[in-house]
């Protein structure tokens, strides 16, 4: 048996997509764990302990209103990392 918050999945797939279309953000470890958790902390966590749990709650993530929340707390989360960002900024002398 095993304990699965399948709406982290789903942030974690959509953030490289996110992540993709804004170009100017850093994609450093740091920052996209740091996006992820302010996303979870403002998604509702959908657990499951079953494969027939994750099979459904992966079909339920692919509904518009699931996706557009996903994104949408991403893309604050994003908005608020690359603002403040945990880490140095690197110089741009290339």
């Amino acid at each position: 048996m095993f304990l699965t918050n399948v709406t982290e999945e789903i942030v974690f797939k959509r953030l490289d997509d996110v992540l993709k279309g804004r170009g100017d953000l850093c994609k450093c470890q740091q920052c996209r764990m740091d996006v992820a958790a302010l996303a979870l902390n403002n998604l509702q966590p959908r657990y499951v302990v079953t494969e027939r749990g994750m099979v459904f709650s992966k079909l339920s993530g692919l509904d518009i209103q699931i996706s557009a929340d996903v994104v949408r707390e991403l893309t604050r989360a994003l908005d608020k990392v690359s603002t403040n960002p945990r880490h140095e900024t690197p110089d741009k002398e290339l």
